[in-house]
């Protein structure tokens, strides 16, 4: 991978958990929350940003998914947060337990040098 590769500039992995408001749903009642709540406040509150959704609940108790967003600045990602605190998602459906977030190969590019930990097989 070249450090002249364009990547995000901050990736965001929300560690959340499930609550017992949302598993008392049936999956349509969840798919219409989401795609009418949750999504058209995040797409009119924000630009720039992208995600990606991880269940994980039968490998971890502490958390049941992950969600990586990638933001093309600070601003977006922060708009972001913004938008999904004004929605159920929002500690009514799901408890957010840690947000780690952070540069790709930010070392990379901090140093001028190949992304050495990069591995495709």
């Amino acid at each position: 991978m070249s450090t002249t590769e364009t990547a995000p500039p901050v990736t965001a992995f929300m560690l959340v958990k499930t609550t017992p408001e949302w598993l008392a749903m049936t999956p349509q009642e969840r798919v219409n929350a989401f795609s009418t709540q949750v999504v058209p406040a995040v797409k009119a509150k924000t630009t720039g940003v992208r995600s990606r959704f991880y269940d994980t609940e039968f490998y971890s108790t502490r958390v049941t998914d992950v969600w990586v967003w990638e933001a093309d600045d600070h601003n977006a990602y922060q708009l972001l947060i913004d938008a999904l605190r004004e929605t159920p998602f929002w500690d009514r459906y799901f408890e957010v337990v840690d947000i780690l977030v952070g540069a790709e190969n930010g070392y990379a590019r901090t140093y001028n040098t190949e992304a050495v930990t990069t591995i495709a097989t």
